[in-house]
């Protein structure tokens, strides 16, 4: 047991105690029953011990330096959401669309803001997991620590159309052009807002930035004074925990540091009804500084660490006998970083904002081996021309060197190499009813190392004719630059679902194209926000999504091998280009309903249909595509205060079959019962996914187990508050 005493600035002594169980270490000797061999110790125990050591100093060391600082006093309170009108909900300023502040009602985007106090009453402990209420978004679970996030079609464990921003460092990786979402948390507390864009972004935010973008924003250091401590465990998350300060430095300096740390079971395996050996833990630290020198200059410095170890089950080629089998791979993860940014405001109306950022990483995936260094500088000038025109332009340069151990199962043409991007934007928003039609033009020019300059347009209009509508339209241009794996990997994968099956043993090999160019995207969109009533507001979106130059895998002449005892059997190669292009169409639709002061329902509905058709005349596996993602999504949830300050919230979620990628259709149900029994402690009980003891969600297309299924979590949770 570890004991700590921590001064606090007004007083009085806090005592914190981590405790560690005593667990029979030999229990996790054992013998894998896919062959993966005897596996050491997780090294989780010695880490949580760590994390608890580590805890207790950092504590003891912001307990001294308290001592010495001005305190700002006790903890800032959030913003309640059953204490917002649907009007002030309206009037929530969004970044993302514009870059720069403008009220929600009014954005020119199909735009979703998830709050932070939406996020506190959901109950989750993942980032993406606070993202299955968007309207139109898909969430789905592959394992244990990996989810498929994406909207408007294509989604993907590694989702290359959906670009994810945390305070403008992208969180996106060159290698896969996906995310990492196991990586991408931070103290769930310190979330402002999510501002959820559906439809292109790459205007302002460039390439990748197709069907959507993600940006993850966090409160200021000002906002998170004081202590937090949470913590809990049940089943599935078997134990997590969190412990932040924020103090403050002199009169205009706020920082807050942060410790947290996780530790989740496996899974099940659908096809065996056994553990899917997927377990995971993840524990991660950080600070944020804020300082605001003068009226008119603001300064923040900010970065994390983060460490875990992430079991999988991997598909990989054997050749005696040939064929794919499942083996089971320990996957390690370690990343750094740093982001500065500097804000200057030379009027109400013009700012000027620099930013720069490093970023390192590296990734042991079981059958590769990753590290990357990143470096990006980041320029934006917003000002005004006259009353009626609001420009906002920026340049960038982002340079990423990687290193890429080469394995048996998994090898680049070229294991090093560094890549470049340059980019430069501009946009005008322009009155030309003043509060009413505004007209938004605007274009980004890129250069890659891959396809040279690209060229990324769009044109938004909005009609507010009054307060309680905004009807608005948009045509873009969006484009997929190519991704390190797509031009250089060359790895074995399963058969596509519906493979026929030929005389001899079969491999698949997927090779990549040094002549893959960008993908593109010409969008369509229409919406309209309405206030009905003071609790009654519905929001609607239809789209129409030409893409072309889709990557496809055709397969290419087969090969005839023999393995060392003389076996013959066929390797299939599939050759990857841009042969495949096609539509995507729907609509989505949510509505927020305040029946009575206390209670709040969020419902929505959205629709997807995808033709893809491919230009080569051989057999096309990518256009089966076309069913990989939900026709139909049905979202509910409600929030009710109960009195005596108890919080229970309640959500419902339909998700339609995916017949190409085998998931049938199903409906889960998520609730969370809380108790606020003083103004510094919050006891709170989650289940989620209650309606069956496991199900699929989402089955990859790559090496990683496709018969992964999510298991019911129960959990409870303290949040403490000084």
């Amino acid at each position: 047991m570890f004991d700590a005493r921590i001064p606090l600035s007004r007083g009085g002594r806090m005592r914190l105690q981590f405790s560690v169980p005593r667990r029979n270490r030999d229990a996790v000797f054992r013998e894998s029953s896919l062959g993966g061999g005897v596996r050491s110790p997780p090294s989780r125990f010695r880490s949580s011990r760590a994390f608890a050591v580590l805890s207790g100093l950092i504590l003891l060391a912001l307990g001294a330096l308290a001592s010495g600082a001005e305190d700002s006093g006790e903890q800032t309170p959030g913003v309640d959401l059953l204490q917002l009108s649907l009007e002030e909900l309206g009037k929530i300023k969004v970044t993302t669309v514009s870059r720069g502040g403008e009220r929600l009602s009014a954005a020119a985007a199909a735009v979703y803001v998830v709050t932070g106090d939406e996020i506190r009453r959901s109950g989750v402990n993942q980032i993406a997991e606070a993202l299955r209420m968007t309207p139109g978004l898909y969430v789905g679970r592959a394992n244990s620590h990996q989810w498929a996030v994406g909207t408007r079609g294509f989604s993907y464990i590694f989702a290359n159309k959906l670009l994810v921003l945390r305070d403008g460092r992208t969180l996106y990786t060159p290698l896969f052009s996906g995310v990492f979402w196991e990586e991408a948390d931070t103290v769930l507390e310190d979330i402002d807002r999510v501002e959820v864009i559906r439809g292109p972004g790459a205007t302002l935010w460039g390439a990748n930035a197709v069907n959507g973008v993600i940006n993850i924003i966090t409160k200021s250091a000002r906002e998170t004074q004081g202590v937090l401590m949470s913590g809990g465990g049940g089943l599935e998350d078997r134990g997590f925990g969190t412990v932040r300060y924020g103090g403050r430095i002199g009169t205009n300096a706020f920082y807050r540091v942060y410790g947290m740390f996780s530790d989740h079971d496996e899974f099940t395996r659908s096809d065996r009804d056994i553990g899917a050996n997927d377990a995971w833990w993840m524990s991660q630290g950080g600070f944020r500084v804020d300082w605001e020198p003068s009226a008119i200059n603001r300064l923040t410095l900010q970065g994390d660490y983060y460490a875990g170890k992430l079991n999988s089950l991997l598909r990989v080629p054997s050749f005696s006998p040939p064929g794919m089998i499942t083996e089971n791979y320990p996957e390690t993860t370690e990343g750094r970083n740093l982001l500065g940014r500097w804000t200057h405001s030379f009027s109400a109306d013009s700012e000027l904002e620099v930013q720069a950022y490093y970023d390192g990483t590296d990734r042991d995936f079981g059958v590769a081996l990753e590290k990357r260094n990143t470096v990006d500088l980041d320029v934006q000038h917003r000002f005004s021309i006259g009353e009626r025109q609001d420009i906002v332009w920026g340049a960038g340069y982002r340079y990423s060197m990687d290193d890429i151990e080469n394995r048996s199962e998994f090898r680049m043409r070229d294991p090093s190499v560094g890549l470049q991007l340059a980019s430069a934007f501009l946009q005008d928003k322009i009155e030309l009813v003043p509060d009413q039609l505004r007209l938004t033009l605007g274009s980004k020019i890129e250069h890659n190392d891959f396809t040279g300059f690209e060229l990324q347009p769009s044109v938004r209009l909005a009609w507010t004719p009054n307060d309680r509508n905004t009807l608005w339209g948009a045509v873009s241009r969006a484009v997929r630059t190519p991704s390190r794996t797509v031009r250089d990997l060359s790895f074995f994968v399963d058969p596509p679902f519906g493979f026929p099956a030929l005389r001899l043993p079969t491999l698949i090999r997927a090779d990549g194209s040094a002549d893959f160019r960008s993908e593109d995207l010409i969008a369509y969109e229409i919406g309209h926000r309405i206030m009905i009533n003071p609790r009654l507001a519905v929001d609607w979106t239809m789209f129409y999504h030409q893409y072309d130059h889709l990557r496809n895998t055709p397969p290419a002449p087969i090969e005839l091998h023999v393995n060392a005892e003389n076996v013959p059997y066929l390797v299939l190669p599939l050759m990857v280009d841009n042969s495949l292009y096609g539509e995507a169409y729907g609509a989505e639709a949510s509505l927020t309903w305040q029946p009575v002061d206390w209670a709040r329902i969020r419902a929505s509905y959205s629709l997807l249909e995808i033709e893809l058709h491919s230009r080569t005349a051989a057999l096309s596996f990518s256009e089966g595509d076309e069913r990989g993602d939900p026709e139909h999504q049905v979202k509910l949830w409600a929030d009710m205060d109960l009195g005596r300050k108890v919080e229970w919230g309640v959500g419902v979620r339909h998700v339609s079959d995916m017949p190409v990628i085998g998931i049938p259709s199903y409906t889960e149900l998520d609730t969370r019962l809380a108790w606020k029994f003083s103004p510094h402690c919050e006891l709170s009980v989650v289940g989620r996914s209650l309606l069956a003891p496991h199900h699929r969600e989402f089955s990859p297309h790559t090496t990683i187990d496709r018969n992964v299924a999510s298991d019911r979590m129960v959990y409870g949770k303290v949040t403490l508050k000084f």
